[in-house]
């Protein structure tokens, strides 16, 4: 049972369901008939712009300003079409894992779970964080013997080993105390947190997570491990590996056996699941595929050591948050009716400690809930690189097309029979974890996590769908897992951006959804895989209408229709149809109207700093005149920056450029704004020419309060850096002198 998921070994179905699906029909039927009442109006709209086109123009400035529309406008209908493909079919799933006993009735009879957890840097990623996501996998509710936990250190860090030295001993007194009291929390962290009226019992753990945490931070405070803190030999031996010629992108590879199921037991006399230490190898001559790379490490790792049929993949700050998880993944692997190409299950991701209005989008409601909801009733929803129970076959070709790798050992049926700390092991782990080894085999292109983008999640379960293999998406009521959002403005678009850059790798490569997706899965899913492939297109609409229309205001100019002409009906029902749609499903999903609307607003703010500056970097790119990096996003935050998160102050104090077009169109708008109601009041009250620029402005005025706010009245370190508030000046007058230049011809 240990070698492949049991579901394969269970001919007919269990008698009591293990899953159950509901497909909405008023859901589905509103979403089908809005879907078609929307797409007219768009084509009334094109039929609008070309038609205003086909005129003669009277100058190069209306020409150019209605080209920029109609540009616009097709892109955001594009956008629109491919979030259509996700409201045709969605689908909800639950799990009845209490039925898994009329199959599971010994521990033997469980397949075997192997977890990686990836982190790169112990001073953006904490080693106390990494070490609470491990520990709340290490005591799931799952035979112990069956559980295998790797870490990969990309940093090489010999703190980060040292922390789970710690975390080893700690979990000899975790696990039974959480199987002992029932705990569900079983991040330490977490616990300890949320239950403030402790027993003796728990205030003894809590004393010694509390020395554990102590130890590791005045580690990090160090930057290494002296003498005094290693507890015997073979911890001086393995740390003694630290030297000075020793770099995080130039090292040898590391891999240190923890804990080991067959030989390490708890303080209550059960077995301890098996925890070990990574480190791939590291040279600066070599590439090494960022988060791709290590996951790929780490599959070719286990599979030489446990060689799990299942495999879990986590954030280094995304801990579980319900020791049952596991139960529900095998509630569809084990039933026949799911089917035998289920690669993955895919859980949403959900955040700790988000701001009581999620003041960033933090939540991605549409990217983590919504999409994947429609995207099941497809093939299934993608990979959000987080979250995910695998099953290991799904690393070496398509269903019916087996991919074998160079090395019988890591074939996905392979079964390992010797022990992990074996020498015979350990060398073979060893080797397929070098920085040479993938050299002339199919790792990142056929087996494995794929290579050729930053989000090696998006790219993977894109190829994987393309190859036959379907997915699920599991949303329980209680959240299998959580995270941490970035808690300040600069993180947030940062990781966006990278997000952005990787999707562009993909949309203008051989596998772009528009082509090689619609071919491989076919029309809807293609299109479905589209919308965020093309999110940095986004750039091109909000960039035009965050400007075009207000500087046009600003000279006296209407480029849209008058309120009583029959085209404006087109354009409110367009705009008022998308954010209704919108809203309303935030409000289905439990969510609320002060959510919803700093949903809409980052989306704006991304669109002109993330997606903008992703353009930029990936046009470099392609025309070889700058290369990417990767750029961890930080976990560590300080006291005045989560102070002022929970107040929901805009957090702006880094000086960066991602802020200037943001900040530009703030000042734009409210001067077309201000101006254009200072022209109706000069004109005698005549607004029915300007009123959806007077609107638009705004709007936008309403959305931009954050950021006036933090150019001219706040006094902390979250405001506005006055460099950019200068140049944002700067730059709002250069446009609005050009424009008025430009309006002349």
């Amino acid at each position: 049972m240990e070698q492949y998921i049991a579901r394969a070994a269970i001919p007919n179905p269990p008698p009591l369901p293990l899953n159950s699906q509901h497909l909405s029909g008023r859901t589905t039927l509103f979403n089908r008939l809005f879907a078609a009442v929307y797409a007219g109006a768009i084509l009334s709209l094109f039929y609008y712009h070309l038609t205003s086109l086909l005129k003669s123009p009277t100058s190069v400035s209306s020409f150019f300003v209605s080209i920029s529309l109609f540009i616009s406008d097709v892109v955001l209908a594009f956008l629109w079409a491919t979030t259509q493909c996700n409201r045709m079919i969605p689908l909800r799933r639950r799990e009845f894992p209490n039925n898994l006993k009329q199959l599971l009735k010994n521990d033997s009879d469980f397949p075997a779970l192997d977890v990686f957890i990836c982190t790169a840097d112990p001073y953006k990623e904490p080693p106390i964080n990494v070490i609470n996501t491990a520990l709340s996998v290490l005591a799931y509710d799952y035979p112990t013997t069956k559980i295998s936990v790797y870490i990969s250190d990309d940093g090489g860090s010999a703190v980060t080993l040292f922390a789970f030295m710690e975390a080893a001993r700690f979990a000899a007194e975790w696990l039974p105390f959480c199987r002992k009291n029932h705990v569900v929390e079983r991040n330490p962290e977490a616990f300890f947190e949320s239950n403030k009226d402790l027993n003796s019992e728990s205030e003894k753990i809590k004393i010694m997570y509390a020395k554990m945490k102590i130890r590791i931070e005045n580690i990090l405070e160090k930057g290494k491990v002296g003498e005094e803190f290693m507890n015997g030999e073979e911890e001086r031996m393995i740390l003694g590996k630290w030297t000075n010629c020793f770099a995080p992108r130039h090292h040898p590879t590391i891999i240190h056996v923890l804990l080991e199921s067959s030989k390490n037991t708890d303080i209550a006399g059960e077995s301890l699941p098996n925890l070990i230490y990574v480190s791939r190898q590291k040279s600066e001559t070599s590439r090494h595929n960022f988060k791709a790379g290590a996951l790929n490490v780490l599959l070719r790792v286990s599979a030489t050591m446990t060689n799990a049929p299942i495999v879990l993949t986590l954030d280094c700050d995304t801990y579980s948050n319900d020791p049952q998880t596991p139960l529900r993944v095998l509630c569809y692997f084990m039933d026949p009716k799911v089917g035998s190409n289920c690669g993955y299950v895919q859980f949403p991701q959900r955040f700790r400690g988000i701001s009581k209005n999620d003041m960033y989008g933090s939540e991605y409601m549409r990217l983590f809930i919504f999409n994947p909801i429609g995207m099941d009733g497809l093939l299934g929803p993608g990979y959000l690189g987080t979250g995910c129970f695998f099953v290991r076959r799904t690393f070496f070709g398509g269903p019916s097309a087996l991919e074998p790798p160079e090395l019988p050992e890591l074939h996905p049926s392979h079964v390992v029979q010797n022990s992990i700390r074996s020498r015979q092991v350990l060398d073979l782990a060893h080797l397929v974890a070098r920085c040479d080894y993938e050299i002339n085999t199919k790792w990142g292109s056929k087996l494995g996590f794929r290579y050729g983008s930053l989000v090696e999640d998006y790219f993977t379960a894109y190829l994987q769908k393309s190859e036959g293999w379907k997915s699920v998406f599991c949303n329980p009521n209680r959240a299998a897992f959580y995270g941490d959002a970035p808690m300040n403005l600069l993180d947030a678009v940062n990781q966006v951006k990278r997000w952005a850059i990787g999707l562009l790798e993909v949309t203008f490569s051989k596998y772009s959804p528009i082509t090689f997706g619609v071919r491989s899965m076919g029309l809807l899913m293609g299109i479905s895989y589209c919308h965020n492939a093309f999110w940095a297109f986004l750039c091109i609409p909000v960039t035009v209408y965050a400007f075009l229309p207000q500087l046009a205001l600003l000279n006296g100019a209407s480029v849209f229709p008058r309120v009583w002409d029959p085209w404006f009906s087109v354009y409110a029902f367009l705009f008022l149809g998308a954010y209704g749609q919108d809203l309303l499903e935030f409000l289905q999903e439990g969510s609320t109207f002060q959510k919803w609307w700093n949903d809409q607003r980052i989306w704006s703010v991304r669109a002109l700093s993330s997606y903008f500056f992703a353009s930029i970097e990936f046009s470099l790119k392609s025309l070889g005149i700058s290369a990417l990096g990767f750029n961890v996003t930080s976990k560590v935050v300080d006291q005045d920056q989560s102070k002022r998160y929970d107040q929901e102050l805009f957090e702006f104090g880094t000086s960066s450029p991602m802020f200037l077009p943001m900040a530009t169109a703030a000042i734009v708008n409210l001067a077309g704004f201000a101006g254009g109601l200072i022209g109706i009041w000069r004109s005698g009250g005549a607004w029915e020419e300007v009123f959806v620029q007077i609107f638009l402005a705004g709007f936008t005025v309403v959305n931009c309060f954050p950021l006036y706010e933090a150019m001219a009245f706040r006094k902390d370190g979250g405001k506005l850096p006055c460099e950019i508030t200068f140049l944002s000046l700067f730059l709002a007058l250069l446009l609005c002198s050009f424009a008025a230049f430009f309006s002349s011809f």
